[in-house]
């Protein structure tokens, strides 16, 4: 742990733990040689609190601003002063609150206490929601209290503890969490000497990645000659981002899941991220989707947004779009959560099955071709095209069968200058409504001109498939962006003071 400080306010404070060199007191981190540390730098700043101006919150600051990866973050510390601020991000971990009650749940009292040590707590039925509540505030030690109200149990606060006021049994709850935390998350890398670090989020066992395994090892093979550092982290890496200097998102977003997650921690900490969380909540969700190519006479197939008043009114619905006509949940991805209905009887049965699942669903015409273009489009420029065939004797590119397996259709890549100019026009203009991302525009062509299907914020790029007429070259275009935006941050700014 040689590149990683442990701070604490008094010396004292540390008395019940082994002697370390990396333990340096607040007032020799701040003044001291330890302040000249170089950029990087870890820091653990366990001060005895963190109120605004004290000594705990200057050290997270200047951390900060020195370049140091210090938890807590000043942002995190502001999260946690008040509870209207960190409410808003507690609504997952509160489902998971009668769960780990249930064996701990006392008829006699209405509030239980639990302490929460860099991820993780001395009860065993508490893990998830502790590696949870970690990810969400990053704060070494926390407390959390319960409270029972309506036969529910809810969180009620949460707060930092302080490190000399641990009981016996804290301290050593802390320790063995302090250790398993340093050697895993901070340990000491004998990394290249690199421009930048990037970290690639994906998951080895995802059935349809956004990208396949070649296309991994081809990333870091490239990032390498580019002076790139790259590393596939997972899921439970999340503790880890702030090691790195952006983070490439390579497995199946979701607002709901872990990569919403570590994109708005990733953005939080100053990191370059793509994708980016905004992009991730505009492009997965088909209504937003939807409202904004109409807003924006973006072409697209004639579509209805449903809920579930609308099951009387089908019969307009059918007068509007036609039959066959194809429903869809707005969250769907890889041909799933998607129905092709043929009759009436179809439509209302598949309706009330989407909208199980959610309040709003769309309606859209259904546009036979026998190939969507795939246009992928990175910083409002087209980067790859191709047509992407329906799976043989289906209507979809992906078919997805009982048991799970999946049969995919053919695919053909094409130069983007050799790929009709008014799709890639379509798809480039789609793109830029959502931001200066990586997306992948999905667009029908027929006799009657373009239609954007679907816009992606993680297009697939797989080896033999995107890369195909590209190469290393494909590689070589996103990780330059990716170095792009990394030096334009390192740029001095120049501005007005105060």
């Amino acid at each position: 742990m040689s590149n990683v400080y442990i701070v604490i306010e008094d010396s004292k404070d540390w008395k019940p733990y082994y002697p370390s060199a990396n333990v340096v007191t607040a007032q020799e981190y701040l003044f001291g040689e330890h302040s000249e540390a170089p950029a990087g730098t870890r820091v653990i700043n366990l001060c005895r609190g963190y109120k605004y101006l004290s000594l705990g919150y200057y050290c997270s600051l200047l951390a900060e601003a020195r370049g140091h990866r210090v938890i807590p973050s000043v942002r995190g510390i502001n999260d946690l002063s008040r509870k209207a601020i960190y409410s808003v991000g507690i609504e997952d971990l509160d489902a998971l609150v009668d769960q780990g009650l249930a064996a701990e749940d006392n008829p006699d009292t209405d509030t239980f206490t639990l302490d929460v040590f860099f991820g993780r707590s001395a009860y065993p039925q508490w893990a998830e929601f502790a590696r949870q509540l970690f990810e969400t505030f990053l704060s070494p030690l926390l407390q959390v209290e319960f409270r029972r109200s309506g036969g529910r149990w809810r969180i009620r606060k949460i707060r930092s503890k302080a490190l000399h006021k641990l009981d016996e049994r804290q301290e050593d709850l802390f320790a063995e969490a302090l250790d398993a935390f340093s050697r895993y998350v901070w340990r000491k890398k004998a990394r290249r000497p690199s421009r930048y670090d990037l970290a690639i989020l994906y998951n080895p066992d995802e059935a349809l990645p956004p990208s396949d395994r070649r296309a991994l090892a081809n990333f870091v093979r490239v990032g390498r000659s580019l002076g790139l550092d790259v590393e596939l982290i997972q899921k439970r890496d999340y503790a880890s981002l702030a090691e790195y200097d952006a983070l490439f998102i390579r497995e199946t977003t979701a607002v709901s899941n872990h990569t919403y997650r570590f994109a708005k921690q990733a953005e939080r900490e100053g990191l370059v991220v793509i994708d980016d969380p905004t992009s991730i909540m505009r492009c997965t969700n088909k209504v937003y989707l939807a409202d904004l190519l109409r807003k924006n006479k973006v072409p697209a197939p004639k579509t209805r947004i449903l809920q579930r008043g609308d099951l009387k009114r089908l019969d307009a619905v059918v007068t509007e779009l036609g039959l066959p006509m194809v429903l869809k949940i707005p969250d769907g991805s890889f041909s799933r959560g998607v129905m092709k209905v043929g009759n009436e009887d179809e439509l209302r049965a598949a309706a009330a099955e989407l909208l199980k699942k959610s309040d709003l669903i769309l309606a859209q015409e259904y546009l036979y071709t026998e190939y969507d273009w795939r246009i992928g489009v990175l910083n409002k420029k087209p980067i790859f095209a191709c047509q992407y065939f329906m799976s043989k004797g289906h209507w979809q590119i992906y078919e997805h069968k009982p048991g799970g397996s999946v049969k995919e259709g053919r695919f053909k890549t094409f130069p983007t200058a050799e790929a009709p100019p008014a799709v890639v026009r379509t798809a480039v203009r789609a793109a830029g409504l959502i931001g200066d991302g990586l997306y992948g525009v999905d667009i029908k062509q027929n006799a009657k001109g373009c239609y954007v299907i679907e816009v992606n914020d993680n297009p697939n790029i797989d080896a033999g498939v995107e890369d195909k007429y590209l190469k290393d070259e494909l590689y070589r275009i996103v990780l330059e962006e990716f170095i792009r935006r990394l030096d334009l941050k390192r740029k001095p700014h120049r501005g007005g003071g105060s």
